[in-house]
């Protein structure tokens, strides 16, 4: 479980948006509500000169497993945010755990991890455990 997150990292010159793809659960919601920007079918399929900064920064915000994030370039950290804001948390039916805010993972090998938002597994069967893999579509999780 040692295994190197990968990050990537596309920027306009004023946001930068940073993208974990193991952390990605292909809920297809950046793409389907900015295909200028996040186009899959493309390479890179990341095009920050699609859409104006503030539509990059709130299709990124609908992320739920965190794997978007961005900064913008004048801070230092994507987590870094003036206003705290709630957490959230919601049960999906037949998917994951959504946690939407700062949050900090602490694993079970004492690791700890801050993320914005999170897809936690509810199914059992993610690779990725404690997150979510989208491994719940291929055994049809109904709960």
């Amino acid at each position: 479980m040692s295994e190197k997150e990968t990050i990537k990292e596309y920027t306009n010159g004023e946001i930068t948006v940073v993208w974990k793809p193991n952390t990605c659960i292909h809920s297809t919601k950046c793409w389907k509500g900015l295909i200028d920007v996040f186009n899959p079918q493309k390479r890179p399929w990341i095009n920050m000169e699609g859409a104006p900064t503030d539509k990059i920064k709130n299709q990124v915000e609908k992320c739920p497993s965190g794997a978007l994030s961005y900064y913008m370039n004048q801070s230092a950290s994507p987590l870094e945010k003036p206003e705290v804001e709630a957490i959230k948390v919601k049960i999906t039916g037949g998917g994951p755990i959504l946690v939407r805010g700062e949050v900090k993972i602490i694993h079970k090998d004492g690791r700890e991890e801050l993320r914005k938002n999170v897809a936690l597994c509810r199914c059992g069967q993610s690779a990725s455990k404690p997150f979510c893999d989208g491994a719940h579509h291929k055994i049809e999780f109904d709960k």
